[in-house]
């Protein structure tokens, strides 16, 4: 069903559905083939590692605030603020992997994500433990259209002019 590149080989002249491609796995995810596992490992490794220096940056960040003397007040707030916007990106992420988000309310919450980024960050470590994330919703959309597709292929068999007329 794969080729080496990934992307999935349709026999010639076959007009049936493509799998979507998945971020850092292809078309991989169809079939887990071609290094399916060891790009989840590599995915559940970095995005573990990249939360871990986040998490390092914020604590500098925090570091910087208390040289700054700005008072415990605007610390607490921001330390608030981050685990919050975390917690709201980490449920937002989650449950982008199980059904499509809404675009307008993604554009709205862009400002959430990006200061909660260490909640994607862990949402997307913990989703590779068990699949490459938003495989689930992928499989469930391409078993769908492939169902669809032989559903319209196989209707139309035999000669329509030969068919019974109800009376």
């Amino acid at each position: 069903m794969s080729e080496k590149n990934g992307t999935p080989a349709n026999p010639a002249g076959s007009t049936g559905p493509r799998p979507e491609p998945l971020r850092f796995f292809g078309t991989t995810w169809v079939d887990h083939d071609n290094g399916y596992t060891a790009r989840r490992v590599a995915v559940a490794i970095g995005s573990l590692a990249t939360a871990a220096a986040s998490c390092l940056v914020l604590r500098f960040a925090y570091q910087g605030l208390q040289i700054a003397e700005v008072g415990s007040f605007v610390a607490v707030l921001v330390v608030v603020m981050f685990a919050v916007c975390s917690a709201l990106a980490f449920r937002h992420t989650w449950d982008a992997f199980t059904k499509r988000p809404d675009p307008d309310r993604q554009a709205s919450l862009r400002g959430l994500l990006a200061i909660g980024f260490v909640g994607s960050l862990l949402a997307y470590f913990f989703r590779s433990l068990t699949e490459a994330p938003g495989e689930k919703l992928h499989r469930q959309e391409y078993e769908a259209a492939r169902a669809h597709h032989e559903m319209r292929s196989t209707r139309r068999t035999g000669n329509p002019a030969k068919k019974r007329r109800r009376a």
